[in-house]
């Protein structure tokens, strides 16, 4: 199993800045991508921002030039800088990672159990 815990949200004023941190433990498993999804209350889950081992990003336009995600896969963490946050940024982010038990190729679907942010008008 790969478990992930994530760690940094809490309160921000608007236009404040945050960063999360996800840690991956992953015994038996090798980790393909890494990343970052959130859910406000009342809306579906939506990616925010993903890295793949190979350094391959993937942004959600609502936060591009304001959230920026980077990984270390050898540690088993990424990142998420979240900058000139917005009250409609409010969430719980979770992290996610796609990771395969070694020597299979299926990608298994992976889930932390969320940390709220809340920005304040």
């Amino acid at each position: 199993q790969v478990q992930l815990v994530e760690s940094g949200g809490g309160v921000v004023q608007s236009g404040g800045s945050l960063k999360l941190s996800c840690v991956a433990s992953r015994a038996g498993f090798i980790i393909d991508v890494m990343g970052w999804y959130r859910q406000a209350p009342g809306k579906q889950r939506e990616l925010v921002a993903t890295i793949t081992s190979a350094d391959r990003t993937n942004v959600a336009d609502s936060v591009v030039g304001r959230f920026f995600v980077s990984g270390d896969f050898a540690k088993n963490t990424v990142y998420l800088v979240m900058n000139s946050l917005k009250a409609d940024d409010t969430a719980t982010y979770y992290c996610n990672a796609l990771a395969r038990r070694l020597g299979r190729s299926q990608l298994l679907n992976y889930w932390g159990p969320g940390t709220q942010v809340t920005v304040s008008s």
